[in-house]
């Protein structure tokens, strides 16, 4: 498969990717941690494609899932980080890549994966950009695109990660978590509504879709500099 190469990472990148720059750190542990949950949540079906979604708006799910994809490509699996955001996409920006093709122009036949798929920094990590934001992001991700697009995904990758727009924004997450082997669902310390997260349960439940776990995002610890990102189901 021929790949577009990108060594350098973003600044951008430097500052969210913790667990690559600074992969010791008790944040890094956590989300290895995370990473060790989500391996044995299943005993019958093998959990490869894994969606990352939020209740709402700046709760921290590009940062987690951005986060994850680099703890699973340090085991020396090779990983696939999807920018399925199709109405705010933040991936190019994290790991300074351009935008022109990616997920979208996949779905509409216009590139194949091998085109646009771009090595970073990190070794055994690939990100796929959104590509340009269509008008029908929902009809996409409910076509038999899509469903070949995992497919395919799979066969090349043992790990697709997708970042998602908030549960209770837009019906993309629901249509996506169908297609997944599992979620995770981000909350973020005393922002999120308890109200907002039982309601997205709820919707990932109606989309018969397998929760993997909550991550809790910006919880401040005591006697402590960082800020720990815990998940448990």
């Amino acid at each position: 498969m021929a790949l577009k190469k990108k060594k350098l990472m973003s600044k951008d990148a430097s500052r969210k990717l913790i667990s690559a720059v600074d992969p010791k750190s008790p944040i890094s542990e956590q989300y290895r941690t995370i990473r060790t949950n989500i391996q044995y949540s299943s005993i019958d079906k093998e959990i490869r494609a894994i969606m990352v979604t939020s209740s709402g708006p700046a709760e921290g799910k590009s940062t987690t899932v951005a986060n994850l994809a680099v703890t699973f490509a340090q085991l020396g699996k090779k990983v696939l980080l999807v920018d399925a955001d199709l109405r705010k996409p933040t991936v190019h920006h994290t790991f300074g890549v351009d935008n022109l093709w990616g997920f979208t122009t996949i779905l509409t036949k216009q590139k194949t994966l091998a085109e646009t798929v771009v090595e970073t920094g990190e070794q055994d990590l690939y990100v796929l950009t959104s590509g340009p934001i269509p008008p029908n992001p929902a009809e996409l991700l409910s076509s038999k695109s899509m469903e070949q697009f995992i497919e395919e995904a799979k066969e090349q990758f043992d790990y697709v990660l997708f970042d998602t727009p908030p549960l209770l924004a837009v019906a993309d997450p629901q249509i996506l978590a169908n297609q997944c082997d599992g979620t995770i669902l981000v909350v973020f310390s005393e922002r999120t509504e308890i109200e907002q997260a039982k309601k997205s349960k709820e919707l990932l439940e109606h989309a018969q879709s397998k929760l993997l776990g909550v991550v809790l995002n910006h919880k401040e610890v005591k006697n402590s500099d960082y800020y720990y990102y815990y998940g448990a189901k």
